[in-house]
């Protein structure tokens, strides 16, 4: 961050008002000279004190507050190797005069880091939009933005400008995981297949790899087998396996009714979750 909180401006220090002796007094009128004069500083300091109590020009105004920071509505960042990927972070807080203006950084694990700001949509909030990607620049074999080691839960900071011209600082208002994308296929055979046989469902786990912009199997892996019936909309958990060394699944099962198989895969702190396509298998008497 290359901004600095602004400092306050100074306010002004207050100072002591004396009155003037009110014109044609003396001691020759038999008037205690010293007794009025004294009165009058009294009635003078409080008449300079009330019109200072109601002049709103001379009124201190709060500092800006950033009271937190909102990551893609809330959602994982996932990132494969082929897309940029494009989200929003909404800052919100508060100030007197509004919000004018943020900027936004983000940093994770092994130095990673992404910045940019913008002008605030509201008084109260303030939308940034960040681009990532782990795939190679165009016409080019050079790292672009990620590795692997950058994926896990990452933090925000974010320096907020009032209209009024007063900032505020505030690291680790935020956080989010960015992760790297995983992918599943399946396949149930033999079919059609009779009620009561075996059938094999087999697969393959693999994830995003950002340091070689390919995917690759994802070993040692809890993969839950999952089926549905023809006539519903829900899929039940039946076994989970552990993926191979290859990322490679393979489970036999008996084939009970007509329906669709698939593997699920809920995720990691690094890695998103996947489910593959229901695979059909008919079952016949």
């Amino acid at each position: 961050m290359s901004r600095n909180a602004a400092p306050l401006g100074d306010r002004s220090s207050g100072g002591h008002q004396t009155a003037a002796p009110a014109a044609g007094a003396s001691a020759a009128q038999g008037r205690p000279v010293g007794r009025a004069t004294s009165r009058g500083v009294v009635l003078g300091a409080a008449v300079v004190l009330m019109a200072g109590i109601g002049a709103p020009a001379d009124a201190a105004t709060g500092e800006p507050v950033v009271s937190g920071a909102t990551v893609n509505s809330g959602h994982d960042v996932i990132v494969g190797v082929t897309h940029d990927v494009v989200f929003p972070v909404r800052v919100s807080g508060s100030d007197d005069s509004g919000l004018s203006f943020v900027d936004v950084d983000l940093k994770g694990p092994h130095g990673g880091f992404y910045t940019t700001d913008a002008f605030c949509e509201t008084a109260t909030a303030c939308t940034t939009v960040f681009t990532v990607n782990a795939h190679p620049a165009p016409g080019s074999d050079d790292p672009v933005d990620l590795a692997n080691a950058n994926a896990g839960t990452w933090s925000v900071d974010a320096l907020a400008d009032a209209n009024d011209g007063a900032s505020v600082f505030a690291p680790g208002v935020g956080s989010f995981s960015l992760k790297r994308a995983a992918q599943l296929t399946v396949n149930a055979s033999p079919e059609p297949v009779t009620k009561g046989a075996r059938i094999t469902v087999t697969g393959k786990l693999v994830r995003a790899n950002w340091d070689t912009y390919r995917y690759a199997g994802y070993a040692g892996q809890s993969v839950k087998l999952q089926f549905r019936p023809k006539d519903s909309s829900t899929y039940t958990t039946v076994v989970s396996v552990k993926t191979s060394s290859t990322g490679t699944l393979f489970t036999p099962v008996k084939a009970v009714k007509d329906g669709y198989w698939r593997w699920y895969f809920p995720g990691t702190t690094t890695t998103g979750p996947a489910k593959a396509t229901g695979d059909y298998v008919d079952v016949r008497p």
